[in-house]
């Protein structure tokens, strides 16, 4: 039996649409009422949200840094 290939989700357009949809599917997840196949994708979707915020803080930190060192360079993201 072939399965459908799974869609790809688009990457969050800010920090704080990844953290708004990874709360809401932490929520579904710990909800236990989701199939063992949507709590492997949700988990998957998840790990990517997170490390969406993780480097989106990280750059902010990088900057963060240059501004405390009293230089004042463009932040980019990367």
């Amino acid at each position: 039996m072939a399965t459908a290939p799974k869609p790809v989700l688009a990457a969050p357009v800010s920090y704080e649409a990844a953290l708004e949809e990874l709360e809401q599917l932490v929520a579904r997840l710990e909800s236990g009422d989701l199939p063992l196949e949507q709590l492997l994708s949700g988990y998957q979707r998840g790990a990517e949200l997170l490390k969406f915020c993780r480097d989106r803080l990280e750059a902010v930190e990088g900057q963060i840094k240059v501004l405390d060192q009293g230089a004042l360079k463009t932040w980019t993201p990367e």
